[in-house]
This record gives C-alpha cells, structure tokens and sequence, in this order.
C-alpha cells in the first residue's frame, strides 16, 4: 500500500533584528559593565583586589548576582578587568598629558609630577598598583600577571623617558637608566606610605625635594638650564 507524501512542513520565518535595535542592545550593554567596572574600581581602591567579589558589587550597584555575573564570568575575570581599566585611567592622567611636553627633562617632570598628584587623590581612597603588589606578590596567577604587566608598562614608559632625556644631553651620558627609575619608584612609594598610612605632614613636599635632589645628581648643565626655564613656580601646594 503507498502512502501518499506529507504536506511539506511549515516554519515561522525567521526574525532578523533590526540593525539600530542590536546597536542600542550592546550599546546599553556596554554601559551597564562600564558603570558596573567603575563601581568595581571603588571598591577594589578602598578594599584591594581581594575584597572584590560579585555579591559586594551586585549589593553596590543594586543588581543581582547573575546580572553582575553575566558582564564578568568570574571573579578573576572582574579582578583582572578593574585591574585593566585602572591602568587605562592611569595613562589618561599621567602618561598621555605628559608626553605633550618637549622630549627631556621637561617630560620626566611632568610625568614624575602627575604621578605625584594622582598619588594626592589616592591617599584617601588607595592605589591599586601598591595595594595589589602586597596583595599578590606571593601569589601566582592571571591577576597577579595582569598587575605585573601593567606596572612593568609603566616603568618602560618611565625608562624611556630617561633615556630621552640622556639621548637631548640632559642627563649625564653615563647615567644609570634603571637607577634613576627605582628611585623615581622609591620616592612614590615613600609618599604614598608615609601620607596614606602614616598621616605624616609635608610628605607631598619631601617627595618633591627628593626629585630635586635625583635631578641635580644626574642633570648635566644643559639639562639644569632647560629644566629651570620649564619648571613651574611655586604655588604653595597643600601639604600632606
């Protein structure tokens, strides 16, 4: 017996989204994580890295777990994120404003100074760079490599800048690029401890002088005679 053939099955047509609904779908996407990420930034400068999770940022944000979850996987993924956009909003103020200064001198200070001020705003809340590095130098793992990749960048931005400075007759030809860098570190470091930490007075001051003093060590003449026709007056910044 022949069985005659079915009637050809019938699908829905399939919908295509509209191009403008898709672009506002990820641009509002987009916000939500960028507004999600700044929360994170908060947080992690006031309670470190490792104080970051899903549950305290939904609580923040005043979202739900899954909903936090759905833009960072997982913790780690959100820690490495805060990490990423930290060091972007590092070079928007330090870096990139300081390399519009001529080549030399003129551009070391200025990132040496606006390192300095970014370092007066985070006295109150924290860096993430100096609060990771305790957190995570013992610690092997993306995070602790992200934090490491990120302040290695910073420092060959610095070197750089040191050499530039040798190579416009500066700084002394012989002038240890690495040296002048750690000391550059050490001087940061010192502010942010003894301001954050210690409250002692006038540390913002003595981070200055110490920059002097590096200056002087390694300038040549010339590098003393462009630096001092750059430098800006005093203004009487806000001890700290």
């Amino acid at each position: 017996m022949s069985t005659l053939p079915l009637p050809p099955k019938k699908t829905a047509p399939l919908r295509v989204a509209k191009p403008a609904r898709v672009a506002r779908s990820l641009q509002k996407g987009q916000q939500t994580r960028a507004a999600i990420l700044e929360a994170a930034l908060g947080l992690a400068s006031h309670m470190g890295l490792e104080g970051l999770s899903i549950g305290a940022l939904a609580d923040v944000t005043g979202m739900s777990k899954s909903g936090v979850f759905a833009h960072f996987g997982s913790r780690e993924e959100l820690q490495i994120a805060v990490v990423t956009e930290y060091h972007a909003k590092f070079e928007e103020e330090v870096f990139f404003t300081a390399i519009r200064e001529p080549r030399g001198l003129p551009r070391l200070r200025a990132m040496f100074e606006r390192w300095v001020r970014r370092v007066s705003v985070e006295v109150d809340s924290g860096c993430i760079y100096i609060s990771g590095a305790v957190e995570f130098d013992d610690r092997p793992g993306p995070v602790r490599d992200a934090l490491v990749a990120m302040v290695k960048a910073w420092h060959a931005a610095l070197q750089k800048a040191i050499t530039l400075s040798i190579g416009e007759g500066h700084l002394k030809a012989d002038a240890d690029v690495e040296q002048i860098c750690f000391e550059l570190h050490g001087l940061i470091l010192s502010l942010h401890h003894d301001a954050r930490f210690m409250r002692i007075p006038g540390a913002l001051a003595r981070a200055g002088t110490g920059f002097e003093r590096t200056i002087q060590f390694y300038a040549t003449p010339l590098g003393l005679q462009v630096d001092q026709s750059r430098k800006p007056p005093k203004n009487g910044a806000v001890k700290r």
